[in-house]
């Protein structure tokens, strides 16, 4: 029966009891069955599984976890790596970025292993100084270098034979001044060719940038340009969180320029919220692989509620 029509059919009169008999109780009104609770927002439930020891199972989170890890993977070129890692650099102490940081310290290709030493040096995760130590003794003196100066910023002075190598160059050190050189690159570091490779790769852009290993890993087509201007731009103005930069911000989003694109994408990670989850969102399927990646990091960074390293301590500035 319809419930309307059940609703509109009168009560049974009542029966008669004896009147020895104790009148019974009057049942007690049924009570309105309880409202249906609202539908649970979209991914809300995800939302809860996924602060567990920073895992989520969220499909866009999936995708993003799948952009980075894809590029970082020893099997990929390179450059795709580097990019990879100048992405990984933003995530702050979250453990599955700094684990993908840590292979990179074993890369074949030792442009790679500079750019996880970095990205290691941007998280500013004080978990990862153990790896970097044994960095120190890399065969590359330029990678054990990087993990000297890394270190030292993280305050952490294992390399310290390493720079003081570097602050000598070719001279002898008077007896008793420097300590003994414990790493096998401190040797290679008094070389005036190692420290011209190291001049050239520092002037080239290589250990600076506003993507912590440098504009030349975020794919700047036309170097003569201004992108890499406008870049560093965006990255400075990112550090004041106020609207009127979050403004510039998203319209520097759809920039024709792909490392202004990126620099915004990564601009916007010091804002944790869903609205930055929505933004970035469509660049996952950007034509540039730095793009992808930094807005994946990004997705992941307001996603997790994961906070911008500070500042202050040991940046690459």
């Amino acid at each position: 029966m319809p419930a309307s029509a059940q609703d509109s059919t009168p009560p049974a009169p009542a029966q008669q009891q004896p009147a020895s008999a104790p009148q019974q109780p009057a049942p007690a009104p049924q009570q309105a069955a309880p409202a249906p609770e609202a539908a649970p927002e979209p991914g809300a439930q995800d939302r809860s599984v996924q602060q567990n020891a920073g895992q989520t199972f969220e499909p866009n989170a999936i995708r993003a976890w799948s952009i980075i890890t894809d590029a970082a993977g020893p099997g990929r070129p390179a450059h795709d790596r580097i990019q990879a890692m100048a992405a990984l650099s933003t995530m702050g102490n979250d453990e599955r970025a700094a684990r993908l940081i840590e292979e990179g310290f074993s890369a074949k290709d030792y442009d790679v292993r500079v750019a996880a030493v970095l990205a290691a040096g941007q998280t500013k995760n004080s978990k990862l100084i153990p790896a970097l130590q044994r960095v120190l003794d890399d065969d590359n003196a330029q990678v054990a270098y990087t993990a000297a100066i890394t270190l030292w910023k993280m305050h952490d002075y294992t390399g310290e034979d390493l720079l003081e190598a570097v602050a000598l160059g070719d001279r002898k050190a008077k007896p008793g001044l420097i300590k003994s050189e414990k790493h096998k690159a401190a040797k290679d570091l008094h070389s005036p060719k190692t420290m011209t490779m190291l001049a050239i790769k520092d002037s080239s852009g290589y250990f600076l940038g506003p993507f912590g290993v440098g504009i030349k890993a975020i794919e700047v087509v036309d170097k003569n340009g201004n992108a890499p201007l406008r870049a560093a731009a965006i990255d400075q103005l990112a550090k004041q969180h106020t609207d009127e930069v979050h403004e510039v911000l998203v319209q520097d989003l759809t920039d024709g320029e792909p490392a202004v694109r990126a620099a915004a994408a990564k601009g916007l990670g010091r804002w944790q919220d869903e609205n930055t989850e929505k933004l970035v969102l469509p660049m996952f399927g950007d034509n540039r692989l730095a793009v992808r990646l930094t807005a994946a990091a990004t997705y992941l960074r307001a996603l997790n509620h994961i906070p911008t390293p500070p500042d202050s301590d040991c940046g690459f500035e």
